[in-house]
């Protein structure tokens, strides 16, 4: 593949919070630190698990600029600025340019949704204007929009358009997309239950939640599997589904957001309209990251 914007894992970072909701920036700076020291491979920040729904224009801004300079051109910062209105996804294109994000990740319009053609024109018009490299953000369950493979063709001959971040959990359409867009065209799993079966459909590898709390084993699922050391990247991928299970026990990010706080990351709660994890769930969750290794006792 020619230049991809990253190969492998990509972690989507969380967004640390104080108690009354405002943003954790030292908190943050050690959760990267946390990642360039355990081989993550690119950050994803403002995304659907940085909570950027409910974060303001300012907000976002100073997000993407504190991780730019915080990861220090170690590995690509990928900026969140999708929008359900074009003209504010290209404002937050711009900001996250000047901001210094070496990318942008866009989500599908949610709530109007749109036709397949208003998908093309959306995309191209954030694709001129930004000047960045953009991926694509297919989530269907959450925005009730899905990105069909022909619209991927479609706007993969963009020069601008360099991938898709693809959470349908469809893999005959992941298969498809593959096919019709080609190898120069980077798909990414967003599903951390499904890694190991995008890369066999010719995917450059994951945005991940998982890669919060497990960097290193992320990152090694996809290096594993390029490597050609196929049952060790397998192995890997089972071992660690239930505690992706519990990762995603209830609406991400709330299940991450309290293994970072059991890990001692200082994450802090999800602002309303998330509620926090229930004592349950949050016994599982703590269960699952004994059982890897990740928190002792």
């Amino acid at each position: 593949m020619a230049n991809p914007l990253f190969s492998g894992s990509g972690c989507a970072l969380a967004t640390p919070m104080l108690p009354d909701g405002s943003l954790h920036f030292e908190a943050l700076g050690r959760l990267i630190d946390f990642q360039l020291d355990h081989s993550t491979d690119a950050l994803i920040i403002c995304g659907t698990t940085g909570e950027a729904s409910t974060l303001s224009d300012k907000e976002q801004q100073a997000l993407v600029d504190f991780t730019v300079k915080k990861a220090a051109g170690k590995v690509p910062v990928i900026a969140g600025a999708g929008s359900n209105d074009t003209a504010h996804a290209v404002e937050l294109s711009f900001a996250a340019r000047e901001a210094g994000a070496d990318g942008i990740l866009s989500v599908t319009p949610y709530y109007n949704k749109t036709s397949q053609s208003g998908l093309v024109r959306h995309y191209c018009a954030i694709a001129d204007a930004a000047g960045l490299p953009l991926i694509l953000y297919n989530v269907p369950s959450r925005t009730g929009c899905n990105l069909s493979p022909e619209t991927c063709r479609i706007l993969s001959q963009h020069p601008n358009i360099v991938g898709i971040k693809e959470a349908s959990g469809n893999f005959s359409q992941i298969a498809e997309i593959s096919r019709l867009c080609g190898p120069d065209f980077a798909i990414y799993s967003g599903n951390d239950d499904q890694i190991l079966p995008v890369l066999s459909l010719g995917g450059q590898g994951v945005i991940s939640v998982l890669a919060n709390v497990l960097p290193q084993e992320t990152h090694d699922i996809c290096a594993l599997y390029r490597s050609r050391l196929l049952a060790e990247s397998l192995d890997l991928q089972l071992r660690l589904l239930p505690l992706i299970h519990a990762l995603f026990s209830d609406v991400n990010p709330i299940p991450v957001k309290a293994a970072l706080n059991l890990l001692g990351f200082s994450a802090g709660p999800c602002r309303l309209p998330l509620d926090h994890l229930p004592a349950e769930k949050r016994e599982i969750l703590a269960q699952e990251l004994r059982k890897v290794g990740a928190m002792a006792g």
